[in-house]
C-alpha cells in the first residue's frame, strides 16, 4: 500500500526557512511523479511544487524563487526547501504522487507550517 509521511513543519517568523521531508513506503519510488500540496484555513488543497520521476521541477508562481523541491530516490524521500517564508504560506503541507498515468496515494496527516511574528 502507498504511504507518505510528512515531517519538518513548525512555527517560523516571516523571512525564515524550513525544510519539509516526505518519505514514501510501499512503492517503487523512482518511477513516481511527486508533489507537495498545501491547504490553508478556509481554502481548498492545492499544488505547490511538483517533480517528475526524471527530476523536472515546477512551481506555482507565488513560491517561485523561494521554494525548491528535490528528491533522493535512494532514500525514497522528497524535500521542500522553503525560504523567505511569508504569512500567506501558513498551511498544512502534504505530499502525494503517482506512477506515470497511475493512481495517487491516500492523503496523510500532513505537517503544519505556521509563519507568524
Amino acid at each position: 500500500q502507498v504511504q507518505f509521511a510528512e515531517s519538518g513543519g513548525g512555527l517560523v517568523q516571516p523571512g525564515g526557512s524550513l525544510r519539509l521531508s516526505c518519505t514514501a513506503s510501499g512503492i517503487i519510488f523512482n518511477i513516481y511523479h511527486m508533489g507537495w500540496y498545501r491547504q490553508a484555513p478556509g481554502k481548498q488543497r492545492g499544488l505547490v511544487a511538483f517533480i517528475t520521476s526524471g527530476g523536472t521541477a515546477t512551481y506555482i508562481d507565488s513560491v517561485k524563487g523561494r521554494f525548491t523541491i528535490s528528491r533522493d530516490n535512494a532514500k525514497n524521500t522528497v524535500y521542500l526547501q522553503m525560504n523567505s517564508l511569508k504569512s500567506e504560506d501558513t498551511a498544512v503541507y502534504y505530499c502525494n504522487g503517482h506512477p506515470g498515468s497511475g493512481n495517487f496515494g491516500s492523503w496523510g496527516q500532513g505537517t503544519q507550517v505556521t509563519v507568524s511574528s
